[in-house]
């Protein structure tokens, strides 16, 4: 059950585009990804990195290529796992050229940092051969010199043109497979960029804030950057870079996702602050059921509400509720309908029985 959403976001139309597997751009879903900060040259751990963060829910995932060791370690990684790998190269092109060689499905390259058009070249050239797709990465932080010369620091302007300079390297090849980024770690002007090149192209683009931060500042400054995008209908495929673990960055994007609507993804938990009323520790109560029900990837919306004020109302709005009653006695809803009483003590294992049960019936009648 779910009600109707107050706005439907109205997404950008832009160009369709392979990365692997994983369609990026039109009306393919927004995926999401995360970046492995192992060594790539410790290929177990890396392929180990890469199951945890797909098991999170990731579409992509980005590993660092610094050096011709790393780039060759691709081969290896990418056999042993099944999402598309991002190759991040920085400045050589033989890197990217190894990476395309060795399995990568995209290169994550500024084209303006490689050096003469001749080795860009070659790096499309690679990509082309080995069914690659590109991500031009401009940063704010990284601006070419002579950008940054005409307008004195990084502006939207700036991250703009160096954008179109840079798609039309790629043009000029008649390489499209491509989507681009203009990443900053200010909010406002990650903003400004995104919103002047969504206007002035219909390549996919990959939304971020870059280097936002620890998990709580950086998940805070994501949410505000990225979605403001995204409620404009900018954005094709997003990351949240936290200095965190990098499975944390996937659940904090499907979450911005899920909160606009944009993703259908496992359990939607609808709860309150708690307060005197609570008949039970929700709080307690929630972060429980979070990790309980994590193995769950069929969309299911539950209400964890204290007291009888909002919970029978969020109840009618969710698959399964359950609301705090007196003397222990709480109320188990279903699809919106008063079921059972459930003590106290039983909450948890009550709620997981039927959130279990309830996707095992979305499952059946797909």
């Amino acid at each position: 059950m779910s009600i109707r959403p107050f706005r439907e976001i109205k997404r950008a139309k832009t160009k369709v585009i392979n990365v692997g597997e994983v369609k990026v751009g039109g009306d393919n879903p927004i995926s999401v990804q995360s970046m492995t900060n192992t060594l790539t040259t410790d290929i177990k751990a890396t392929i180990n990195q890469i199951i945890e963060i797909q098991e999170e829910g990731a579409d992509l995932v980005r590993v660092s290529c610094p050096d011709e060791e790393s780039s060759k370690a691709l081969k290896e990684i990418t056999k042993n796992v099944n999402i598309p790998v991002i190759a991040d190269i920085h400045f050589h092109y033989k890197r990217a050229i190894e990476a395309a060689v060795n399995g990568a499905k995209c290169l994550r390259i500024n084209p303006g940092n490689i050096g003469d058009i001749e080795k860009v070249h070659e790096v499309l050239k690679a990509a082309q051969d080995n069914d690659c797709s590109i991500r031009i990465g401009v940063n704010a932080g990284s601006l070419e010199k002579d950008i940054l010369e005409k307008y004195k620091e990084p502006c939207p302007e700036a991250l703009v043109e160096s954008a179109l300079r840079n798609i039309k390297i790629l043009e000029d090849k008649d390489f499209l497979n491509f989507k681009i980024s203009v990443k900053s770690s200010d909010v406002f002007l990650s903003i400004a960029a995104y919103r002047q090149l969504s206007n002035v192209t219909d390549y996919p683009l990959h939304l971020g804030i870059t280097e936002a931060g620890s998990f709580v500042s950086g998940s805070i400054k994501s949410a505000i950057g990225l979605g403001s995008l995204l409620l404009d209908g900018i954005g094709d495929t997003i990351r949240v870079s936290l200095s965190d673990d990098p499975v944390k960055e996937i659940k904090i994007g499907n979450e911005i996702l899920k909160s606009l609507n944009l993703k259908n993804r496992g359990v939607k938990i609808i709860s309150c602050p708690s307060c005197a009323r609570q008949a039970f520790q929700v709080i307690d109560t929630v972060k429980i059921l979070e990790e309980k029900l994590a193995h769950i990837k069929t969309p299911i919306t539950l209400s964890i509400i204290g007291c009888v004020v909002n919970g029978p109302g969020e109840a009618a709005m969710t698959d399964i509720g359950i609301t705090g009653g007196g003397k222990g006695n709480n109320m188990l809803y279903l699809s919106g309908i008063q079921s059972e009483k459930v003590l106290t003590d039983n909450i948890i294992s009550k709620v997981v029985e039927e959130v279990e049960k309830k996707a095992i019936e979305l499952e059946i009648n797909k």
